[in-house]
């Protein structure tokens, strides 16, 4: 690796020791990272997987998001409907995955869709197997910390691990950091929101002992909560969020809550990519979590004798940086339903900004639109592609498709494409969305 640059500089870097070098290195274990170090290994190339957690899963697990959103189309009225699934590809092998450790729910209302609640436990082997069984290298308890770049192109990176620095060479790199992390250390250009504003993060958190069966006939089928709850959050100030989410898990009398709103002590918005910004987010978080959870007991029947079972280990984002793609999906595409001739991924998720008191929705019913795939592929860097919820996408086009299914699709065509690329020495600039869309309509994703 003699020759290559680096942010830290030539002179730190040749006292890095090299570990070795790959095909494929992926950045990040979320569910668009499992799908891309699954699916890349699978495809006969030496795959790495970095993750800074002690598990695959992102946040799905560690911010105990806990559902898997965006896998069925939209229904005016789905307590009249069946749920029409209509993202398959990895997403459905991931779910069929966790239902055969029966640790997925069958179908349940959210709003104008459907969502299933999985749990983290399952969750955890089920990506484990998946990682292990397709022969993917992983380290855990491991930070991509720099990058090695040689002209255009990531050479290598620059990790940090338990026993200090080492770097790996990569002959192509999946960035599925959610934050674009690869693609912000080579310096090429990225946003963020809707002019800097962010969506807000969020906490999860779980209770057990609750009488479900009493809870749902207060509630109703919808796991979002219905006016009567809005009225009474209404009237109490310390509860910053005034529409919440709860879903009933696998496990008898246990309730997953979506109810926080993080912000700053002073009320102000939170940028997580600010490490001061992010450890005030998870202590507010704290806070708020234990706040809604008195709430449901006072409130709420069928929680009054419920215990707290556990916060997520790390506050759940939704939203930091996004890449300078060749093509960006426009709020327009999402609202317009539109169709591409290169699509990686449907949706018919809502547009869902989450800030403020209640969170805005915009509901896609009986329709989907489809998602690019050169919005996956950065203006520069020959050898980087991004999966996951950091692709180039306008602010309210980014608060319909950064949901879970969709995140697994963004990873195995990130994976089709790097296999693509490898084999016909290509950068991915120059691959035809076209016929990756192709592959993954031969997989089983559209």
């Amino acid at each position: 690796m003699e020759g290559y640059l680096s942010t830290l500089g030539t002179d730190a870097l040749r006292d890095v020791p090299g570990l070795d070098d790959y095909d494929v290195v992926v950045v990040g274990g979320g569910p668009a990272g499992i799908a891309a170090s699954t699916t890349a290994a699978e495809l006969g190339h030496k795959t790495l997987l970095i993750e800074r957690l002690a598990y695959p899963g992102g946040a799905a697990v560690s911010g105990m998001s806990g559902t898997i959103c965006g896998l069925f189309l939209t229904a005016e009225e789905p307590a009249m409907a069946q749920p029409q699934q209509i993202v398959f590809g990895f997403a459905e092998r991931f779910r069929a995955a966790l239902e055969e450790r029966k640790g997925v729910t069958r179908p349940q209302i959210y709003g104008k869709s459907w969502v299933v609640t999985h749990d983290c436990a399952s969750y955890k082997r089920a990506a484990t197997d998946l990682v292990r069984g397709a022969g993917v290298d992983a380290l855990y308890h491991t930070q991509m910390i720099d990058v090695i770049v040689e002209d255009d192109a990531l050479a290598g990176l620059v990790l940090h691990t338990k026993s200090g620095f080492t770097r790996v060479g990569a002959r192509r790199v999946i960035d599925a950091s959610g934050d674009a992390d690869a693609v912000f250390k080579m310096g090429l250009h990225t946003t963020k929101g809707n002019n800097g504003v962010i969506q807000n993060p969020t906490m999860m958190f779980k209770m057990g002992n609750v009488d479900v069966q009493r809870y749902l006939d207060y509630w109703g089928e919808d796991t979002i909560s219905p006016p009567k709850v809005v009225a009474i959050l209404e009237a109490r100030d310390e509860l910053v969020r005034k529409k919440v989410w709860l879903f009933p898990t696998v496990n008898p009398g246990e309730v997953l809550v979506n109810a926080t709103k993080i912000v700053g002590f002073d009320g102000r918005a939170l940028d997580v990519t600010d490490p001061v910004d992010h450890t005030e987010a998870e202590q507010f978080a704290i806070y708020q979590a234990r706040a809604f959870f008195d709430f449901l007991k006072e409130e709420i029947p069928g929680c009054e004798d419920a215990y707290f079972i556990d916060y997520g280990a790390e506050v759940g984002v939704r939203q930091t940086r996004s890449i300078d793609g060749i093509a960006r999906l426009m709020n327009a595409d999402v609202v317009e339903t539109r169709k591409h001739p290169d699509a990686i991924a449907r949706s018919s998720w809502p547009i869902e900004l989450h800030y403020g008191a209640k969170p805005r929705t915009e509901w896609l019913v009986d329709d989907y639109y489809e998602v690019p795939f050169a919005t996956l592929v950065p203006k520069e860097g020959r050898n980087v592609i991004v999966a996951g919820r950091c692709l180039s996408a306008e602010h309210e086009a980014l608060a319909s498709c950064r949901v879970t299914a969709q995140c697994f699709e963004y990873g195995r065509a990130a994976a089709l494409a790097t296999d693509l690329s490898l084999r016909e020495n290509l950068a991915f600039q120059e691959i035809d969305g076209v016929e990756i869309a192709a592959r993954m309509k031969a997989g089983g994703g559209l």
